[in-house]
């Protein structure tokens, strides 16, 4: 009884958990045309910002500040939208809060 033949193990050993890559990208939550379509709107926006830019002088700006805030909003948000559906933030979050969100 000394060599522990007669203890058996109790508990069977946990499974480790799968490693994750610390920045994974993958593209199944945006599928088919979804992905182009928010990389264009991505890439329009921004040339919208840069063109905004480019003005130097306006006599009536009202217009113009109000195109920069929402052509700056949308290249944020469709850089966010990118950046959750295609790297393992839309895991980590699950897809409830990401509905949510």
């Amino acid at each position: 009884m000394e060599n522990g033949a007669v203890y058996n193990e109790t508990t069977e050993p946990q499974a480790k958990p799968p490693r994750r890559r610390s920045f994974g990208c993958t593209l199944r939550h945006l599928p088919g045309w979804r992905l182009p379509a928010k990389a264009v709107q991505a890439l329009f926006s921004f040339v919208a910002v840069t063109c905004e830019e480019i003005v130097e002088d306006c006599s009536s700006c009202g217009g113009l500040y109000f195109f920069e805030f929402t052509s700056c909003s949308a290249f944020l948000l469709s850089l966010l939208i990118l950046c959750v559906y295609c790297t393992d933030v839309y895991e980590t979050l699950g897809e409830d809060k990401v509905e949510k969100l």
